[in-house]
């Protein structure tokens, strides 16, 4: 390729091993040897002449042994010292370079294309004969660099460069050499005379460009070796007084390694040019060209070649910037769009096609896993769920919230081998701290064949450089199938990778603020609620002593204390459940009062008087308006007209504007007293409907009676259907039939002792032999050991349902049902849709009618609800 290119791998017998440190080692910039086109006098810092090239003669007529300690005042003339001079102070930096063309070093003789530079302490002089070349370089590279900037794309740019330095420099290749992240090259461009043989394409290991030539191309861009059989000329002396040889990194004129010498023989080159390529202050590739004879452009020509190289580079870093803006621009815009997405909708997160589907427009890969909280999701080319899970077990290991990426993962995870056509490499984006989530874009192998230029694991063999390396002899192509190497993902998509990172974790965060805001308004609702919960407990507790004091005195008997005390506590449930029965749907104004008004007065109810249209509330209406009637009536059943032999007359009307008006009069009561205190009840009454409704109520505690006005506001008013005429009043149950179960074995599955005693002496109330179980396991050996004609099974037994005994008795044929506190919410399986449902708590009158027509579909050849 280049100078100090050639390859060094592998072993020889012995104890010496070769490998490419050798290669490494090797000082090139040190050789102590010029080039025979020109010769070199290096100068201390008082102009005393302390090196020359041993071909000083050839061009100066004055020897080494003649000029060394010399001023150089006593050899060249004064007006050339003075251009060397004006020169030297135009230097600004370590690595400058100047030139001066065709000048007069000594009095009658030829001019010289001339270089300076420092090397040290040391002002280097480097001079050749000059060539009267008229080309000006900086009209020359102006006209270049206006048709490079017409090439549109950049394989056009980079063809379009091979072609102008060809056509300025003559040499027979010119090619444009580009690393890879790995330190290996590849043509990817190229201008060559017609007849030979085209590189284009082919890769060459990192080897072939050592360590230390890759650092003498950042420094010294430009290279020309211009006869590979040209014997070079040693400097003399070779080392100084200090033992210090002279170190040529920017000369010229510097002589080639021997083995880079042999290196372009065996590929019959002749002559070679370098100019380096240098982006972002690394080295990008170079300008390599190769002649297949003895070439050296002019001084001139160099020049200007050296110069379009600067400038080449600078037009590359500004088109792959614009590129890059270009590319970046895109990827904010679907960071955005991503961002706005999930902002909508955060399950989007988990949905690993739709998120593939949108990160593929910016960072290309076969396929996407996503990890969050335990749960994977995948889409396109992936490892399975153990493989993932590895993965990110790998993943947890490395640095935590920075993307993390590799080619070759097989290289961190052996297994992984087993899937390198569906995931070679990764890119992970962590979506969190702590648990690490993941978004990971997978990359397969890539099956690509690399035509290297000649074997890279070629055997070694001894040369005539002694127990080193000799070149490879060979550049046939030679195919490499990579295995296991997925194709790198760029800067660029790393810097895109960040940019989504950072995107998707602040709408995580902004996620994690709102849940944590509605943890805190739920938080602060389940207080109220507890709140709320412990003062309707406390009334249903003091009613439930009101109901057994006040039926303990009217009852004439055992029996009929029970039944009454039964059939109130019932009609209480039942007004719990109307609140909650029709879960976030309209339901009747005149229901709701009914059902309350049920709880206190029972056969009674019609000392509750009710007269309105056919008025239909939304749910939080619904449930605000029962709240205010429960507390009226626990006040009139406690202190007002209810609690005497007073009446209640509840009027309700729509206005013009749609709003419900509802007017609540007692009377026939006791005399009323305004409340000293205001108590929770007071406050539900006066406070919940502007509150929560943002209507009005009054209340006035007349001495008559308590009169209270509402208005519900239309928005909560959801219909008004035609008047009901006749709003019939639910009868009571009928007594329950003593022989409905005579005979008869009943599975009474219940975990709660109370209530089961209480179903044990219904079901025998009504003739039947009970067998109580507590768990599914008592359920099962107690089927296992007893025929059962009918079963009652409790849905939620602690920390288990009655589902398996349901399925088991839907085998044998033995019909059942459920008992739930959960009401019509209670969520069945499919193949229980049919099943009766009986709401807790229940008496003998509801258990039988419930039975009853299951015992009848029984009769009648059927399963009861387990069908």
């Amino acid at each position: 390729m280049a100078d100090g290119a050639h390859s060094l791998i592998g072993k020889v017998s012995g104890d010496f091993s070769v490998d490419l440190s050798n290669c490494d080692r090797e000082p090139i910039h040190v050789l102590g040897t010029v080039q025979p086109f020109g010769f070199l006098i290096a100068l201390t810092a008082d102009w005393l002449v302390s090196r020359v090239s041993a071909n000083s003669a050839e061009f100066i007529g004055l020897t080494p042994d003649q000029m060394l300690g010399q001023q150089i005042s006593a050899i060249f003339r004064g007006d050339a010292i003075h251009s060397l001079r004006n020169r030297i102070t135009l230097l600004r930096g370590p690595d400058a370079v100047e030139r001066i063309f065709s000048l007069t070093l000594m009095d009658g003789g030829a001019p010289f294309d001339v270089a300076v530079h420092f090397s040290g302490s040391l002002v280097v002089i480097e001079a050749e004969p000059a060539s009267h070349d008229e080309m000006e370089a900086s009209s020359m590279v102006r006209s270049m660099v206006a048709r490079l900037a017409q090439a549109d794309g950049m394989t056009a740019f980079l063809r379009d460069g091979a072609r102008q330095v060809r056509a300025l420099t003559g040499f027979d290749r010119v090619m444009v050499y580009r690393f890879a992240e790995g330190g290996d090259g590849e043509v990817v461009a190229e201008a060559l005379r017609p007849g030979i043989d085209s590189f284009f394409g082919l890769h060459y290991p990192a080897s072939d460009i050592p360590a230390q030539a890759r650092a003498l191309y950042l420094r010294n861009i430009f290279r020309v070796i211009a006869d590979v059989q040209a014997k070079p000329v040693p400097v003399v002396p070779q080392l100084d007084p200090s033992g210090a040889a002279l170190d040529m990194s920017l000369c010229l004129t510097r002589a080639v390694s021997p083995i880079h010498i042999e290196y372009l023989c065996n590929m019959g080159v002749a002559a070679s040019l370098s100019i380096s390529i240098i982006v972002e202050g690394r080295l990008w590739g170079l300008f390599a060209c190769h002649h297949y004879g003895p070439r050296l452009p002019s001084f001139a020509q160099r020049s200007a070649a050296e110069l379009f190289g600067q400038i080449f580079s600078m037009m590359l870093e500004s088109r792959e910037r614009s590129e890059t803006a270009a590319y970046e621009g895109k990827a904010r815009q679907v960071a955005d769009r991503l961002m706005s997405a999930v902002a909508q909708d955060h399950d989007l997160l988990s949905n690993a096609r739709w998120l593939g589907d949108v990160i593929f427009d910016t960072i290309p890969a076969d396929g996407v896993g996503v990890y969050i909280d335990g749960q994977m999701t995948f889409a396109g080319l992936t490892p399975d769920e153990p493989s993932f899970v590895a993965i990110v077990s790998m993943l947890n290991r490395a640095a935590a919230s920075q993307v993390f990426t590799t080619d070759s993962l097989d290289s961190l995870l052996p297994e992984a081998a087993a899937y390198a056509d569906r995931a070679a490499g990764l890119l992970a984006i962590p979506l969190s701290r702590r648990p690490r989530d993941y978004v990971v874009l997978f990359r397969a192998e890539q099956l690509r064949s690399v035509r290297w230029a000649g074997s890279p694991e070629k055997q070694i063999e001894y040369g005539p450089n002694g127990p080193r390396l000799t070149p490879r002899k060979s550049f046939e192509l030679w195919s490499q199938l990579v295995r296991g190497t997925a194709l790198p993902f760029t800067a660029a998509e790393l810097r895109v990778a960040e940019a989504l990172r950072t995107a998707l974790l602040e709408v995580i965060l902004r996620l994690s603020d709102s849940a944590n805001e509605e943890r805190q308004k739920a938080h602060e609702k389940q207080e109220l609620l507890i709140a709320e919960l412990n003062h309707r407990v406390r009334n249903i507790l003091a009613l439930m002593r009101g109901l057994i004091s006040q039926t303990r005195d009217s009852a004439h008997s055992v029996e009929e204390f029970i039944g009454t005390l039964e059939s109130r506590v019932h009609a209480l449930a039942r007004a719990h459940d109307q609140i909650t029965a029709d879960r976030w749907a309209p339901a009747r104004l005149y229901d709701l009062i009914e059902v309350e008004s049920a709880a206190y007065l029972a056969e009674r109810r019609d000392r509750v008087m009710l007269t309105g249209p056919n008025v239909l509330l939304t749910p939080s209406a619904f449930t605000v308006l029962a709240l205010v009637i429960h507390e009226l009536l626990t006040n009139a059943a406690k202190y007002g007209a209810l609690s005497d032999n007073g009446s209640v007359a509840i009027d309700w009307r729509v206005d013009g504007d749609g709003s419900l008006l509802i007017d609540w009069r007692e009377s026939g009561g006791p005399a009323v007293v305004a409340p000293t205190r205001r108590g929770f009840g007071s406050t539900v009454i006066e406070r919940s409907i502007p509150y929560d409704l943002d209507g009005r109520a009054e209340v006035s505690y007349r001495l008559s009676g308590l009169e209270a006005h509402f208005c519900i506001p239309s928005a909560h008013v959801a219909s008004v259907l035609p008047d009901v005429t006749a709003m019939e009043r639910a009868k009571p149950a009928p007594a329950p039939t003593p022989t409905l179960l005579r005979g008869r074995h009943v599975l009474l599955v219940e975990d709660n002792m109370i209530i089961a005693m209480d179903g044990e002496d219904a079901l025998r109330d009504l003739g039947a032999e009970v067998v109580t179980a507590a768990a599914v396991g008592r359920a099962r050996e107690a089927i296992a050991v007893h025929p059962f004609d009918l079963a009652v099974l409790d849905f939620n037994l602690g920390n288990e349902t009655s589902l398996p005994i349901a399925d088991l008795l839907a085998e044998k044929g033995v019909p059942f049902l459920f008992a739930t506190g959960y009401g019509d919410g209670l969520d069945l399986p499919e193949r229980f849709g049919d099943v009766t449902l009986l709401k807790k708590p229940y008496s003998g009158a509801t258990l039988a009618q419930a039975i009853a027509p299951m015992l009848e579909q029984a009769e009648d050849g059927g399963k009861g609800g387990a069908e």
